[in-house]
């Protein structure tokens, strides 16, 4: 009988967290969607950009912001159903009757898995596309190229090559390519200049309009040719990051991106702090509904569930800002990507082990 109570306390446990943080979600994506129209509004009139350009813009960046909000709606969701049965004195009655706290931590490790799985599967297969186009529209419409903001173009380093792109545009095509060729004593052997470039899968760029300067003793040589194949590790994955931020990138591309670094000596900490932050962040969920239980053994009478849904507002928002923080710190003073990546999710732990050792003591 025991046992039929405890699974149908359980299910009753999930439904309301699952409820409370889908409502909480769904209230995040339109408030920061409405907010993010309005940012947009001042950019209407550029080239072609018009309203509906804004709107789908604003609708593709929501998996990326429910991406990012997720754990801040798990702790809320949580605490409004932990504050709500509170308040009807049930979890004092549950625990009267011989459920644990580990076993209600439990239930709400079940909830948290869940969102666990969806957090990551929005990470991976959702924002990181949706974010890419909402980026090409936006360039698209404002008639905008990728590395507009370089003074002289894009640089990347391939292998024994350096290669300058004047413009990226939206589709991955290149505009003003630029190849300096090296051997491996680092001497300069050629110089390309290719008026566009287009890729051509699995490893190489159709170049047109094409002049190469070889560099010999003898002074050098010029051939013009209409049209060349040129293999290179540069693909569109890798340019994809001037249109995704690592945070928004998938953890296929970032391992693909890294090595791509490494191969050319070049610095990786960024990108290796944000492919940490890729892992552990779904895992955010269970730290937050570790946070949220606490709350549930209160019974505060005057305003308690409205003060701890703004004390969770405040503590989501605290998290959100220390995982930008020690990213940014680590990247500024390079310490270890997985410490930077975790030390968020372990801080918040701690703090959520030291709050339920403290109401089991009272």
């Amino acid at each position: 009988m025991k046992k039929i109570f405890a699974l149908t306390y359980q299910r009753y446990l999930f439904r309301e967290v699952m409820l409370g943080t889908l409502l909480v979600l769904v209230a995040f994506l339109v408030l920061f969607g409405f907010f993010d129209l309005i940012g947009e509004l001042g950019d209407i009139g550029k080239g072609g950009f018009q309203f509906h350009h804004a709107l789908v813009y604003v609708l593709l960046s929501l998996p990326g912001r429910a991406y990012e909000l997720m754990p801040i709606a798990v702790l809320i969701g949580a605490l409004y159903a932990l504050s709500t049965l509170a308040r009807h004195s049930e979890i004092t009655v549950l625990r009267a009757s011989g459920m644990s706290t580990r076993d209600l931590l439990g239930s709400l490790f079940r909830v948290a898995g869940v969102f666990a799985l969806v957090t990551f599967l929005i990470g991976e297969f959702v924002a990181p596309p949706a974010e890419q186009m909402a980026q090409e529209v936006r360039l698209k419409a404002m008639g905008t190229v990728v590395a507009a903001d370089f003074r002289t173009g894009l640089w990347v380093k391939d292998g024994q090559s350096f290669i300058n792109v004047a413009q990226v545009l939206p589709d991955t095509r290149l505009l003003g390519i630029r190849i300096y060729e090296f051997d491996a004593q680092r001497h300069l052997v050629s110089v390309s200049d290719a008026k566009e470039g287009e890729y051509v899968p699995p490893d190489a760029w159709r170049l047109n309009g094409v002049v190469r300067t070889f560099v010999d003793n003898n002074g050098g040589r010029v051939q013009r040719l209409p049209s060349l194949t040129w293999k290179s590790a540069l693909s569109p994955d890798i340019l994809s990051v001037l249109l995704v931020v690592p945070e928004r990138m998938s953890v296929i591309n970032l391992v693909t991106y890294l090595k791509h670094l490494s191969v050319n000596h070049q610095k990786t900490q960024r990108y290796q702090i944000a492919l940490w932050k890729k892992i552990i962040y779904p895992l955010a969920g269970f730290v937050m509904v570790a946070l949220a239980l606490p709350f549930g053994y209160t019974h505060d009478r005057v305003g308690g569930v409205s003060l701890r849904i703004f004390g969770g507002v405040m503590l989501g928002v605290f998290f959100h800002m220390l995982n930008g923080l020690f990213a940014n710190l680590g990247v500024i003073n390079s310490w270890p990507p997985f410490s930077s990546a975790v030390a968020p999710s372990a801080l918040f732990l701690l703090a959520a082990g030291a709050m339920i050792w403290w109401v089991e003591r009272r």
